[in-house]
């Protein structure tokens, strides 16, 4: 393993991080407000986390016998990220706390 490859895993999380974040609430709000739109915020992490697989596919297709560390880097971060956001539904419709929106 070369330097190189650190970096490049590197990119590869944050960049699905950074996708997901750009078309998602943060798991607190789902949380705070899963009562009401659970089901569209779900619908935004599942496009969110589509648009990173992409990006990452591509990254990996395009490093040339290197495609492990964006695989890597973007599969862990995709599924850390899921798994947040389908603790956060989960906690959101079992509280009783009400939301911050109104309708």
């Amino acid at each position: 393993m070369d330097d190189n490859s650190a970096v490049v895993f590197a990119v590869y999380a944050a960049l699905v991080y950074d996708i997901i974040a750009a078309v998602n609430s943060s798991p607190q709000t789902t949380e705070i407000n899963a009562a009401a739109r659970a089901d569209t915020l779900m619908k935004w992490v599942h496009l969110g986390l589509a648009q990173a697989g992409l990006f990452v596919v591509l990254g990996a297709f395009m490093s040339r016998g290197k495609s492990w560390p964006p695989l890597l880097g973007g599969g862990l971060a995709g599924g850390v990220l899921y798994i947040q956001y389908c603790h956060a539904k989960k906690a959101g419709l079992a509280s009783t706390e009400p939301g911050t929106e109104q309708y």
